[in-house]
């Protein structure tokens, strides 16, 4: 039996300015709406699906593995738009990047404060 995760719903202050955020940071077509939701899909087929919430929003993790040319593009989005970035996840290394297992990884917060990670290698394969 093949067990593939399909979606995944992530709770948001503006789901539509969360969504957009993750689309355009990672370089994905616009989300689109299904339902209540504005889902954002990955090139495994996952979709993150961005709802509001009302009160507060418990951060989550949410990890990306790309290619080395996708994360200079994206590490590129980030420095253009100076957003705070760190090496680690507990924040301690701010304006850095790490080079965990041989590739290159580095965390940003979207608008709700979820913690986005992107990875070119995964963790382990070193």
């Amino acid at each position: 039996m093949a067990v593939h995760l399909n979606h995944t719903i992530v709770s948001a202050r503006d789901s539509h300015a969360s969504a957009a955020f993750l689309a355009e940071m990672l370089g994905r077509p616009a989300p689109t709406r299904f339902g209540p939701f504005l889902c954002v899909e990955t090139d495994n087929g996952v979709t993150l699906d961005f709802i509001d919430a009302e009160g507060d929003i418990t951060p989550q993790h949410y990890a990306f593995l790309i290619s080395e040319a996708e994360f200079d593009e994206i590490f590129g989005r980030i420095q253009a738009r100076g957003l705070v970035h760190w090496a680690d996840p507990g924040r301690r290394q701010p304006n850095a990047i790490n080079h965990g297992d041989g590739g290159r990884g580095v965390y940003f917060e979207d608008p709700s404060g979820h913690l986005l990670e992107i990875i070119t290698r995964p963790y382990g394969s070193g």
